[in-house]
């Protein structure tokens, strides 16, 4: 197979996932909404916000990225395993 300058797409069908929150954090969360959307006009959820909040968090912690392993070939990339 031919080699190509763009690598092989990774998986992008989103993993729908369940949480609980206490209530002072949902009241948060929909602060920081209400606060969104005065700072860029648009309106958006709680629940369409926290993916970008987590995906924030996580690409700005140092540490965590230093010692997270890159995904083993043919392992799914929701069981990546930090040690």
């Amino acid at each position: 197979m031919a080699e190509l300058k763009l690598a092989k797409l990774p998986d992008r069908v989103p993993v729908r996932i369940s949480i609980s929150v206490s209530p002072d954090l949902n009241l948060a969360l929909n602060d920081y909404a209400r606060v969104y959307e005065e700072a860029y006009g648009k309106a958006e959820t709680a629940s369409d916000l926290i993916p970008a909040m987590l995906e924030t968090f996580l690409s700005s912690d140092k540490t965590f990225a230093r010692m997270r392993k890159p995904p083993e070939e043919g392992r799914s990339a929701g069981r990546r395993k930090v040690e």
